[in-house]
């Protein structure tokens, strides 16, 4: 026995057929033609479920017309009116086409690349401002793709399998597997982080796609695990949300680090005297506002001898360890060569 139709498809399989016919159709054609009303056991069923899948159309604002044959007025068919149905033309502002191209530069990796680019080249081509891009170009989020583990970790969040990842602490370097639930995904400054429930640790964790090394394995068959309720992911979320806000200091070179330049804020009111730094003779001095100090952390040792951590302490610290372990990568490929 065939498996019985969803409600959706059947209503979206009645649209595509009264768009694409030549003219109308009658009752008796999309009972026998659309898919999903076969399904109905007596002409009494079919016409309760053709009346509401109609009144359901026109509620969602498809506009479905009536069209009484000239010859026989007790001959009625339907059809889509295709000129109200249509959408109007596209009218967007450079400003609007620039937010949409700074979206699209978040979705790299190669899974949604090539719909990402298409969908731009198709506004880009009704727009009026082609180049509108460049006015957002110094804001372009920094987000690094999730290479080969970001597509993996997609279905396993959707289908609630566990997965099974070799992770390198950002802290102290270690590397270890981890067997996690998979929550959700979140992009964050820096890249793609990955929330969840850390079996061995038996508590939630956040995972840096940057840092996965190696494939992804699922474990287990899909939905092997519950959903966290909204108490739970509510709370593993909060971590990168909470703490109070404070400000970096930073000397950053004349045109360059767009991006923490435009979320600057003016000095606090005990920012210190710096007028006689000698950094600052070459550099502009910039605050912007953090929370999670590893987060900027991250963001700002992208940027390289561009920008310096003149405060906080831990701050500094922070990305001081970054350039050191990052100067050492190279040191045991030397050593075997």
């Amino acid at each position: 026995m065939a498996a019985q139709i969803p409600p959706a498809e059947r209503l979206l399989n009645l649209v595509i057929a009264l768009v694409n016919t030549a003219g109308r159709m009658t009752k008796e054609q999309v009972r026998r033609s659309v898919a999903g009303y076969q399904e109905a056991p007596s002409d009494d069923a079919f016409e309760r479920m053709f009346e509401r899948d109609k009144d359901t159309l026109r509620d969602l604002g498809v506009p479905i017309l009536t069209v009484t044959d000239a010859g026989h007025g007790d001959d009625i068919g339907y059809r889509v009116d295709l000129e109200a149905y249509a959408l109007p033309p596209l009218e967007l502002t450079a400003a609007e086409l620039g937010v949409l191209a700074m979206a699209a530069q978040v979705w790299q990796d190669q899974a949604v690349r090539a719909d990402t680019t298409r969908a731009l080249t198709k506004l880009r081509a009704v727009g009026d401002a082609p180049e509108s891009t460049d006015l957002v170009a110094g804001l372009a989020p920094r987000v690094r793709a999730g290479g080969d583990a970001f597509g993996p970790l997609v279905d396993a969040v959707q289908a609630r399998q566990a997965v099974r990842f070799t992770y390198r602490a950002a802290t102290t370097g270690e590397v270890r597997e981890r067997t996690v639930e998979p929550w959700k995904l979140l992009a964050r400054r820096g890249g793609w982080v990955l929330v969840g429930r850390d079996r061995d640790r038996g508590a939630s964790r956040s995972f840096r796609l940057s840092r996965v090394e190696g494939a992804v394995r699922t474990v287990g068959e899909p939905g092997s695990f519950t959903a966290p309720s909204a108490e739970e992911l509510a709370a593993a979320l909060q971590s990168w949300a909470s703490g109070p806000e404070r400000i970096a200091t930073l000397a950053i070179l004349p045109e360059r680090a767009s991006a923490p330049r435009a979320r600057a804020v003016p000095p606090p009111p005990d920012a210190p005297d710096l007028s006689g730094e000698p950094l600052l003779a070459h550099r502009d001095l910039v605050y912007v506002p953090f929370r999670a100090e590893w987060e900027l952390a991250e963001e700002l040792v992208g940027y390289g001898d561009a920008v310096v951590v003149l405060a906080p302490t831990g701050l500094r610290e922070a990305v001081l360890h970054l350039l050191r372990r990052a100067a050492t990568l190279d040191q045991g490929v030397r050593s075997d060569g």
